[in-house]
């Protein structure tokens, strides 16, 4: 067996709260909308990863979700034109990533990256 696929699910009352962040801060495309379950994607290939860890790095929690974007700083300027805040960073850490932290619509604690 292989895994192809791993998928992040969070519960919500109101699904559609997820088109302003994912869509609109990060761009993700709606894959599939059943009305009740929305699924929000890139056609580019994925890596399968699943982290564990007992703290997020530099002293931060461990984040609920870790995005990996190709301009931190548009993604950086996209929260800040929709009132997000910025609970951690902008940081360049030391291993590497250049990084945010943002809580989404639901209140997941959000790592937003860009390797450096």
């Amino acid at each position: 067996m292989k895994v192809k696929r791993t998928m992040s699910n969070t519960a919500t009352s109101d699904v559609n709260k997820a088109a302003a962040f994912y869509g609109g801060i990060l761009g993700l495309e709606l894959l599939m909308d059943h009305g009740w379950f929305q699924t929000y994607g890139s056609d580019a290939k994925m890596t399968v990863q699943v982290s564990f860890g007992s703290e997020g790095g530099s002293g931060t929690p461990v984040p609920d979700l870790s995005i990996e974007v190709d301009s931190i700083e548009a993604a950086i300027a996209r929260s800040k034109e929709a009132n997000v805040p910025i609970e951690y960073g902008p940081v360049s850490e030391p291993w590497g990533v250049r990084r945010f932290y943002v809580r989404d619509p639901f209140g997941k604690l959000i790592n937003i990256q860009q390797h450096e």
